[in-house]
């Protein structure tokens, strides 16, 4: 039997400070819904789960609504969700964002022990999902749902899953690395007799290697390095000689003097240095590769908007895809649910968040008969809503829909090491030329074997090497710190930035706290009790960040409550009429001046007694990175929000810092767009809709997210919040991948200098390029790996060679 008692200590599952809290089994819990879910797993033996992590637990106070996944009933929803079925097993992946922890990793692979009907359960704890595999014959794709969010783990399902089958992982570039190594390992096998010195005796034995080695050539010629071949014509069809045209002529002139030398019997060919150079190479792609299948960052209103809502027809309630909402439908709107259309509020009192939308952080009050529009959220009771423009035709499609959101930037700018490539490869053809008119003076036999050696031995493999192992390892070190960076190119564009722009609400303040002060006469226990009595009456966040800063038992009775929407709520508490809200409705006289900021004055009998002003609570750090950032660079802000926090603002950043409020998403996608005509490379951080124009108009677009797989507007990175306050830290390490790149090249120039010394001479043997080029690549592979981890270490970042945050 549990009981309530009054204390203040932590809930066992979740950790959350307890007001009332609830007594089971010498447990205490915040809520109904934790001691429940433990109650779950301690029935089924799993109290595990508390002992690998201390309240390892999310909050269960939001309850999930009966019926909530009645839409994965419909057949058509359930194949688009489902990757595999047969006449007994359904395998299912569920992305769910509470997971967090490893008891978290291990109830969820232990789900077969709460319903035997769950074959298995693996978990990507990186990716935040869970791969089901159950029998349907025992219970439904909705029950699995709801078993998932009894023990605490709600699957997020949105209409981009729906819309959008995930595309199969492309391995091409896997196979064609395969292939490469395979053939490149058994070509320096069956070379090394010959480098040794075979017997005279075994020539034949010599010849027979030499074609082995040109038919394991084959395929790495014509299959791995088709990568570069396509690369380099897409480059020269553009005008542009990129870092694989002159690796493609290096594998070219290689593979061509290869078969000339074992044709003709002269030698063994350089068949090994060639499939060596394409192996490494794409070794160096691949490892950049995996860091972008990550995440999602092309992502669009539909990764936001539910797959199904609740639709009233003939007096019953039923799920229906959004797809399938038409006009004049009626829609059950719950707590915190998405408003999925434009309509006409036909029954209950909206209360809508459009910060994710706007910015502005205090949600909109609507009566029966307004319109209210897609992408807020319902914070209070259930409304119902009628439909006047179908899912595609609303307010926030159109908004992302707009020409101006849909057009990217125009970034033309190509990788320096291009450019490094282009001066490298001229350098290179110069020398191969007076090398070739030296020998063509003075022993033309040797022109041959010299202006090809050259091309071998100096090809730029090394820059490239340099540079995909570099940006490879700083990409994963930067996911490491959960800052997902798009590709390599977004790299080089953030060292390159020197202008920054934030957005505010929900970028560098929280969603939903705010700090709440109060302004004049010092109030008496009574009358706080009597004001937070009135608060908790309401539903409204600013009414409940009352209650929460004056924290006061709320135990006088409330009579004649009544809320006027917009203004503010009034009732009599104690037999005295109390009143909070807008200044006109406390004081009873309308009154010129604007309150900048967000305010709840309060009377009691018509006496003024002073506000309660409310402020954005700054997410920790933020004012060291903006002090810190600010002597770096110019900073400027852009929030749909009112300009209650400049004077905040401006003693961090200074008075010279632009800081542009009630910005609409249009105003600041041109507020971007005028700093570029301004010469400026701009970094634009933001979080929610309103930010996406601006995102994708910045030369590098971060959007900041409470989790990596939450929904964040497209953009070149993809920041969790608890990691913005080292921001800089991240712009230093993509600063130093250049000087890592060119430092690794140097070097690696060295050993091209040793080879040139043999070509130019005509002299350059297989053995020497053979060993010339393992060496130079492994170098290259060490100075990367250990620089970008040196200078994590040093900018106190977590690294591959550091313990596992």
């Amino acid at each position: 039997m549990s009981k309530i008692i009054e204390a203040k200590v932590q809930c066992y599952h979740c950790g959350e400070t307890c007001v009332s809290v609830i007594s089971a089994n010498d447990k205490h819990f915040c809520c109904e819904g934790c001691k429940m879910v433990y109650e779950i797993l301690n029935r089924n033996g799993l109290c595990n789960y508390y002992e690998l992590a201390k309240n390892p637990g999310t909050s269960q106070k939001i309850k999930v609504r009966e019926n909530k996944f009645s839409f994965l009933n419909d057949a058509a929803i359930a194949n688009s969700l489902i990757s595999f079925k047969d006449d007994e097993q359904t395998h299912i992946g569920f992305y769910l964002p509470q997971i967090h922890c490893s008891s978290c990793l291990w109830l969820l692979e232990n789900l077969h022990k709460i319903n035997d009907a769950v074959i298995s359960s693996k978990v990507n704890f990186e990716r935040k999902e869970a791969f089901l595999v159950f029998n349907h014959n025992k219970i439904s794709l909705q029950k699995v749902a709801e078993l998932l969010t009894s023990i605490g783990y709600e699957p997020y399902i949105s209409l981009h899953q729906l819309e959008n089958k995930k595309a199969p992982l492309n391995k091409s570039k896997i196979y064609k690395l395969g292939v490469a190594g395979f053939c490149f390992a058994n070509i320096m096998l069956l070379s090394f007799p010959e480098y040794l010195g075979i017997d005279t005796k075994e020539q034949n034995l010599m010849v027979l290697f030499r074609y082995l080695n040109v038919l394991l050539s084959l395929p790495v010629f014509f299959y791995s390095a088709s990568e570069f071949y396509i690369s380099a014509w897409k480059g020269l069809q553009h005008k542009f000689l990129n870092i694989d045209a002159p690796i493609v002529l290096s594998v070219l002139v290689t593979f061509a003097r290869s078969l000339y030398e074992v044709f003709s019997g002269t030698g063994l060919g350089y068949f090994d240095s060639m499939s060596g150079i394409v192996f490494f190479m794409l070794v160096g792609r691949v490892l950049q590769d995996r860091t972008y299948q990550q995440l999602s960052f092309d992502r669009d209103y539909t990764s936001y908007f539910p797959i199904a809502v609740t639709r009233i027809k003939e007096k019953q309630e039923e799920s229906v895809a959004l797809p399938s909402i038409q006009l004049n439908d009626t829609l059950l709107i719950h707590h915190q649910e998405l408003i999925p259309a434009d309509g006409i509020l036909t029954r209950g009192k909206a209360l809508i968040d459009y910060s994710f939308v706007t910015g502005e952080s205090i949600p909109v009050e609507k009566e029966m008969g307004e319109i209210i529009y897609a992408g807020g959220k319902q914070i209070g009771s259930n409304i119902e809503m009628l439909v006047i423009k179908e899912v595609a035709q609303s307010y926030l499609t159109g908004l992302w829909n707009r020409e101006e959101f849909k057009k990217q930037s125009n970034k033309t700018e190509h990788s320096f090491v291009h450019l490094v490539s282009r001066y490298f490869t001229w350098g290179v053809f110069t020398i191969a030329f007076f090398a070739g008119v030296y020998w063509y003076l003075h022993d033309t036999s040797k022109v041959w074997n010299t202006v090809t050696a050259v091309l071998i031995v100096a090809c730029p493999c090394a820059l490239l090497l340099s540079n995909t192992f570099t940006n490879g390892n700083i990409l994963r070190i930067l996911s490491r710190n959960h800052f997902f960076i798009k590709n390599a190119q977004t790299i080089e564009e953030l060292a390159n930035i020197n202008f920054i722009v934030f957005d505010k609400t929900g970028t560098l303040t929280y969603n939903d706290y705010s700090d709440v002060q109060f302004d004049g006469k010092e109030l008496t226990d009574e009358e706080k009790r009597k004001i937070t009595a009135l608060a908790a009456q309401s539903t409204h966040p600013l009414s409940k960040a009352i209650v929460q800063y004056l924290q006061v038992p709320q135990k006088i009775q409330v009579t004649a409550f009544k809320e006027h929407s917009g203004n503010g709520i009034e009732g009599f508490v104690g037999g005295d009429l109390v009143k909070i809200g807008s200044l006109p409705f406390i004081s009873g006289s309308a009154t010129l001046e604007k309150d900048i900021s967000t305010n709840a004055y309060v009377s009691i009998e018509d006496k003024v007694m002073g506000r309660f002003i409310l402020k954005n609570h700054y997410r920790k750090h933020i004012a060291p990175l903006l002090q810190k950032l600010s002597q770096r660079y110019p900073v400027a802000v852009l929030s749909g929000d009112n300009a209650g926090e400049q004077k905040f603002l401006q003693k961090i950043l200074g008075f010279e810092a632009q800081l542009l409020f009630n910005q609409k998403p249009i105003d600041k996608l041109n507020a971007i767009r005028l700093l570029q005509q301004n010469n400026k490379k701009v970094l634009m951080v933001g979080d929610g809709l309103n930010d996406a124009g601006a995102l994708k108009q910045a030369d590098v677009g971060i959007a900041v997210t409470e989790n990596s797989n939450s929904f964040t507007p497209a953009s070149d990175g993809i920041l969790e919040a608890s990691q913005l306050p080292i921001l800089l830290r991240f712009i230093k390490l993509c600063k130093a991948n250049r000087k890592i790149v060119l430092t690794a090249f140097i070097i690696s120039v060295l050993y091209n200098i040793i080879g040139l010394a043999f070509a130019v001479q005509g002299i350059l043997q297989p053995v020497v390029a053979a060993i010339l080029m393992p060496c130079s690549s492994i170098s290259i592979l060490l100075i990367t790996f250990g620089l970008s981890n040196l200078i994590s270490k040093f900018l106190k970042l977590s690294h591959p060679l550091s313990s596992r945050t």
